[in-house]
């Protein structure tokens, strides 16, 4: 075989290879193709022997009742380093807590980040800004000309939502009135 486009319906076969995201079984390329079977597993054997002979750095992989393209295990090495490079880091429990004070109260400056954490937040925030999540929205016209921080397009797209109107009501997650004040006088009444 001198080429895989010389194999008629390869291309197409490669489409569908290159778009799953799970193994396709040998029917449901039969039924996209509208070939049948057989010629299928003739088409897919061309494919794997022309990927073999090109050394390309993919092949078939027949698994899980299906096929798709895999990376050639010689090559674990390189997909290791692709994997570590995009798998941001996980934010830590300041960073969610400071990300959420944000997405609430913003645009919002650090002082008052730090008053409602209780803590200077001021390497989480430039962390969160390095990230992309959260950005300088506006400066205060007062002595000093703090900045105000609001979050960014990224941070709804991390989060999935189309705009900062479809983050959860906060209050559901906040105690009524006599929640908090009965909690108040079991914590300083002086009993155990």
């Amino acid at each position: 075989m001198n080429s895989a486009s010389s194999v008629p319906g390869s291309r197409e076969l490669e489409a569908i290879l290159m778009v799953s995201s799970e193994p396709v079984s040998l029917a449901r390329i039969s039924d996209i193709l509208g070939i049948q079977v057989r010629q299928v597993e003739q088409l897919l054997a061309e494919l794997a022997e022309f990927y073999l002979q090109s050394d390309r750095g993919f092949f078939i992989q027949e698994v899980a009742g299906g096929y798709r393209y895999a990376v050639r295990p010689e090559l674990s090495h390189v997909m290791e380093k692709i994997a570590i490079c995009q798998s941001p880091p996980r934010l830590s429990s300041a960073a969610l807590e400071t990300l959420a004070i944000v997405a609430y109260r913003q645009p919002i400056s650090r002082s008052q980040i730090a008053s409602i954490r209780g803590v200077n937040s001021d390497y989480v925030i430039k962390m969160l800004a390095s990230r992309g999540y959260i950005e300088p929205d506006a400066r205060d016209h007062v002595p000093g000309a703090p900045l105000y921080y609001s979050t960014t397009p990224l941070f709804l797209e991390k989060l999935g939502i189309f705009s900062l109107a479809d983050l959860p009501k906060v209050e559901g997650f906040i105690p009524g009135p006599e929640v908090a004040e009965a909690l108040e006088v079991s914590l300083f009444d002086g009993t155990d």
